[in-house]
């Protein structure tokens, strides 16, 4: 499996590609990845050093990769942060020429905005632009709760609030793709003070899968559980399946890190969830 990974890099930690690539890896994928910004550390320990990278200098990498004539093999697109708008039609330039070589080839898109707790953390533009441009070519979605009722205008307060949104939203990808859309996190009113819920919707079914929750808070998981959910729904054809996988590997890893009082997920020290995760759930028809 080959993937072509166009997100954000930290040199410290683990969020954007430094979340999505050494997982993909793990499982056995060759990750061609494309860094939309450079930084020393995720923005969450407000500082940081580093540069957001042009569209320009994005599109001469794609180019510079198809050049290879290696397109015709890649399997997906997977992006992520991205830093800039310019940097959104950079990606689309990527989808298209990855597309013409291999029809087959699946986009999956992470509609970077923002979350509950900072609000919009993004460039003016970006958010306009995942949803006009970047999720109607997208076959595959993965927003946070935050992201998917600002792309729809929907609220998410109980599951069938999400269900309705997570619809809208698969109604505005790619019409002859997947249109699967996969509800990273939801704290809707159903779910017990103590788990977490991620929602997973392709071909009108919907399906929901409920974990612990874990006494901490770290930056990058959701970058993981989009590259995770994407690897496994690429290998498996399941959207029920990929979403058992990724957060039966995700809240392994995120459990080892607790245990361990870390700011950053032990994403090289528990690598053993990413293959082999020590704790399973069943996603539930909803």
């Amino acid at each position: 499996m080959n993937i072509l990974s166009i997100q954000s890099w930290v040199s410290y930690g683990h969020v954007g590609n430094a979340s999505a690539v050494f997982p993909l890896q793990r499982l056995g994928a060759e990750v061609w990845s494309i860094n939309t910004v450079q930084f020393s550390n995720h923005t969450g320990y407000g500082h940081w050093t580093g540069q957001v990278f042009t569209g320009e200098a994005v599109r001469e990498l794609v180019d510079g990769i198809a050049a290879r004539d290696v397109l015709h093999r890649c399997d997906a697109v997977l992006s992520g942060y991205m830093g800039d708008a310019a940097i959104g039609e950079a990606i689309l330039h990527a989808v298209a020429c990855v597309r013409q070589a291999n029809p087959a080839a699946v986009y999956c898109c992470d509609p970077v905005i923002g979350d509950v707790a900072e609000g919009v953390y993004v460039r003016p533009g970006i958010e306009a632009f995942l949803r006009d441009r970047a999720l109607p070519q997208a076959d595959i979605a993965t927003p946070n709760r935050f992201e998917l009722e600002r792309l729809t205008g929907l609220p998410c307060r109980t599951l069938a609030d999400a269900k309705a949104a997570a619809a809208k939203l698969a109604e505005r990808l790619r019409p002859d793709g997947l249109r699967c859309v996969l509800l990273t996190s939801l704290d809707a009113d159903e779910t017990p003070g103590d788990h977490l819920d991620m929602l997973v919707g392709e071909a009108g079914q919907f399906h929901l899968l409920r974990t612990p929750k874990l006494p901490m808070a770290v930056n990058g998981a959701g970058d993981a559980i989009a590259a995770l959910f994407l690897f496994h729904r690429l290998r498996t054809g399941s959207a029920v399946t990929a979403l058992e996988e990724a957060g039966a590997s995700v809240y392994g890893l995120l459990r080892r890190t607790a245990e361990a009082g870390a700011r950053e997920i032990l994403m090289v020290a528990a690598q053993a969830e990413l293959v082999a995760p020590s704790v399973r759930f069943v996603a539930q028809a909803c």
